[in-house]
């Protein structure tokens, strides 16, 4: 490991310097230079492209689980502890940011409040039982920009998504059509629709709309955000792997990064960890073959 160290160091500083620091002979780290790799180093040589290819797929936001798992499906029999140590030793690390979170509801109303029939439990054997629902700020140098999601608690697609500067009922009411045109639901319906007490959702034009498709309309108790957990985790996911490691100069340049990373990248190329390392839309795709 010593002399390992000194060749990835000796533009940083003299081979015998570094020879004497770690206390290893220079003729000895020379020696060490010209023998044949071992079979275990050069398979770690191979390993390591590969990891570098999938965390290059990756956007450079997996770790070593989503990189392990990438290189599982690729048919690598490799541990998931050899490839955290390749990534350490070689400098790769995800480039996810920190978690937080930014207030976006506003439930100083009089409307009248729906059940919280959910009650935490977002399992569901099939597309379209449950959906979570909830808006998102990402700000930028025009000021800030809002996004309304629809997700489906069995697969965590996105069904239905919209953005607006405006905060408003007709920001979620553009994301609920969005998901009606996109889901081909049975009639009668056992969809129920889980969102906060959030103005947006209590106004009276949307809970009369998801009364005539047959919606369920179920709501959080007050201030208790892990009653949508499902929600929060995607916009976690969203702050971590995009709108913290971006500026957007302009509300256009945050739309079409938003757009880009809900329907390509997050649909249909990362690894989610509670979908058995699979994308959303190859886990539906599953359901229905």
């Amino acid at each position: 490991m010593s002399y390992q160290i000194i060749e990835g160091n000796r533009e940083v500083g003299a081979v015998e310097r570094l020879c004497e620091a770690l206390g290893v002979s220079v003729s000895g780290y020379y020696a060490w230079r010209k023998r044949t790799p071992s079979q275990h180093e050069q398979t770690d040589a191979r390993l390591l492209k590969a990891i570098e290819v999938a965390y290059q797929a990756g956007r450079g936001l997996y770790g070593s689980p989503r990189i392990h798992a990438a290189l599982r499906q690729q048919g690598w029999g490799c541990s998931r502890k050899r490839v955290a140590r390749l990534m350490r030793q070689h400098g790769i690390y995800s480039r996810r940011r920190p978690k937080r979170r930014v207030m976006t509801t506003d439930s100083r109303h009089q409307r009248p409040i729906a059940p919280n029939l959910l009650r935490r439990d977002f399992s569901a054997d099939a597309p379209n039982q449950k959906w979570v629902g909830d808006i998102m700020g990402i700000w930028t140098d025009e000021g800030w920009l809002y996004l309304a999601a629809l997700l489906d608690t069995y697969s965590r697609f996105i069904v239905g998504w919209a953005m607006s500067a405006y905060r408003d009922e007709a920001l979620v009411t553009h994301a609920l059509h969005m998901a009606l045109a996109r889901r081909d639901r049975p009639q009668p319906t056992h969809l129920i629709q889980h969102t906060d007490r959030g103005s947006q959702y209590t106004a009276d034009n949307y809970l009369a709309l998801l009364k005539a498709q047959g919606i369920q309309v179920s709501m959080s108790d007050k201030g208790d955000p892990y009653d949508n957990a499902m929600i929060e985790s995607f916009f976690s996911t969203l702050r971590a792997e995009l709108t913290d490691l971006e500026r957007f100069t302009t509300r256009q340049a945050a739309r079409t990064a938003l757009f880009e990373f809900i329907e390509v990248f997050y649909h249909r190329q990362r690894l989610h960890s509670s979908l058995g390392y699979r994308s959303p839309a190859a886990f539906e795709t599953a359901h229905l073959s």
